[in-house]
């Protein structure tokens, strides 16, 4: 979910409904006669909206650049605004198809008449800045472990199809730790969007393990090319679990961003090694599939009925035909607000209240239905999965306090604390 993270997230960056697919939808509906009309523009539009939930998706370069200017206090960006760059604190920019990357930061002003914002870039990673003139923004604010100033062990951990690349930050040179970090980014991202965790986890003492997962670009594909939107890609995350217990772990820490946070919901609850998760920090999750598709039905201008329909799509064995889905989703079993007395691993659910990609109300729900798992930790200002990127200090702190009570050695029953 993207992350950006989503980050890219439930549907791509370009989220809303092409005029193409528009087109093509009406052509339907008006090709099938009077007597199919309702019918058959529904079945087409919703079958398009499942489709378009499930399928991989390149990043669109949906962010116009205008100018590089050269300062005394450096190179800065004049892009056009948008409701992303227009929000301070630090992202990237990926250009040139993605083999340019930059990372921005704060504004340095703002003009809301010529509806432009200029930005200073903190560092350029690679490709020609100077010749951009579209790309996409993202939370990813680093290029690799070692932009964190981190060092890293490039792995690859086997998974249903292959083998899926992996990176490992090691807490210290004494070995490996008790306790490893597995991170799990969101829906369209990559590995590098745990890296703005990477540096809380080692000063915790974890060792972190940054994966990758089918449909992600860098793991083997699925063999439908289709999202589980957690219900298959959990799998992967276990794989990543049976690696870090096999290489010295004894216990793991779930993070996990967007579509990542359910993928991590699913491990706690379907993996064999369930009762070694002490613990999951989830920022911005999809807590119940069912409403963040609502949602994207409604910012799409699916009529619910539609977008419905849509849903039982992905849920029926029918269905299959119109998604590619190899077997049909469960989105009951992935819903956590429903489910939420269930849920028995602790978990810290940061949300910003202004995302509106995912929105947070679940999140609180979640943590309303069950205070005794799962605390709840909103950010304001902040876009889907940018929590990190608008205020690090605040989200390390948070992190940081409510890592280590959970860390913290367990007493004997019957004790005295």
């Amino acid at each position: 979910m993207a992350s950006t993270t989503l980050t890219a997230p439930v549907l791509p960056a370009d989220h809303t409904m092409s005029t193409r697919a528009k087109w093509a939808v009406a052509g339907i509906i008006a090709g099938g006669g009077l007597a199919g009309l309702l019918a058959t523009g529904s079945s087409a539009l919703a079958a398009y909206f499942a489709r378009r939930v499930i399928t991989p998706s390149t990043q669109v370069e949906d962010q116009e650049v205008l100018a590089v200017v050269r300062s005394d206090d450096g190179l800065q960006l004049i892009l056009a605004a948008t409701p992303e760059s227009i929000v301070d604190g630090v992202y990237s920019l990926f250009f040139d198809g993605g083999r340019g990357h930059a990372r921005i930061g704060r504004i340095v002003s703002y003009s809301p008449a010529e509806h432009t914002v200029q930005r200073e870039v903190e560092a350029v990673y690679s490709g020609e800045l100077a010749s951009a003139r579209r790309g996409w923004w993202s939370g990813a604010a680093y290029a690799d472990p070692a932009a964190v100033g981190l060092a890293a062990e490039e792995l690859a951990i086997d998974v249903d199809g292959g083998q899926a690349p992996a990176w490992l930050i090691r807490a210290g040179a004494a070995g490996p730790a008790p306790v490893w970090a597995i991170m799990v980014h969101g829906r369209g991202a990559t590995r590098l969007e745990g890296l703005r965790a990477a540096r809380t986890a080692r000063e915790l003492g974890l060792d972190s393990l940054l994966i990758s997962y089918r449909n992600d670009g860098l793991a083997p594909s699925a063999p439908d090319g289709r999202y589980g939107l957690g219900s298959t890609e959990w799998r992967d995350v276990e794989a990543a679990i049976a690696h870090a217990l096999a290489n010295g772990a004894k216990e793991v820490v779930l993070f996990g961003w967007s579509m990542g946070g359910a993928i991590s919901l699913q491990t706690a609850d379907l993996s064999r090694y369930r009762h070694l998760i002490r613990a999951m920090v989830l920022d911005a999750p999809v807590i119940n599939w069912v409403d963040v598709l609502a949602h994207h039905a409604e910012l799409n201008r699916i009529p619910y009925a539609v977008g419905r329909y849509g849903q039982l799509m992905l849920g029926h064995p029918v269905g299959r035909r119109l998604t590619g889905l190899a077997a049909p989703m469960d989105l009951k079993a992935m819903d956590w607000d429903a489910r939420a007395v269930e849920l028995r691993t602790p978990t810290l659910v940061i949300h910003s209240v202004d995302d509106d990609y995912v929105p947070y109300g679940p999140s609180a729900s979640l943590a309303e239905k069950n205070p005794e798992m799962v605390t709840f930790e909103p950010f304001t200002g902040a876009r889907h999965t940018h929590e990190w990127n608008v205020d690090p200090q605040k989200w390390d702190r948070l992190v940081r306090a409510w890592l280590q009570r959970q860390l913290a050695p367990r007493t004997n029953p019957g004790s005295v604390s």
